[in-house]
């Protein structure tokens, strides 16, 4: 596989585990199943699934890095990030939190990382 779809598929990778850190413990509380736990129990389990966040990660960085012979600059990875984060979270909360909506304002918002994509590989 080759480094460009290498750093992209780790990214995304990345991504679904960071959204499921940062906000799955929420569906889970909601569900009733963490209701009751300690902040502290959420906060380990949390760095558990950000530990494989960054599994991925880390090593999408290293290799789709021009410095490190990959394709991308670091405004680039980074952008590419973003990007791939609000996507995975807008599947997620429209999945996971059905009594969320989807407004006009979210998708300007949107569109307007996508543009800034266009931007940072705009020669």
């Amino acid at each position: 596989m080759n480094k460009f779809i290498l750093t992209i598929v780790f990214l995304l990778i990345a991504n679904i585990f960071m959204t499921l850190a940062w906000y799955g413990h929420l569906k889970m509380s909601d569900s009733g199943l963490t209701k009751n736990w300690p902040l502290l129990a959420i906060i380990v389990i949390s760095w558990g699934i950000a530990f494989i966040e960054y599994c991925f990660q880390v090593p999408a960085n290293r290799i789709g890095f021009h410095g490190n012979g990959g394709p991308f600059s670091l405004m680039q990875l980074k952008i590419m990030q973003e990007v791939l984060s609000i996507t995975v979270f807008l599947v997620f909360s429209l999945i996971a939190f059905k009594n969320e909506s989807i407004r006009w304002n979210h998708i300007a918002a949107f569109i307007c990382i996508i543009m800034a994509v266009y931007f940072v590989f705009k020669k």
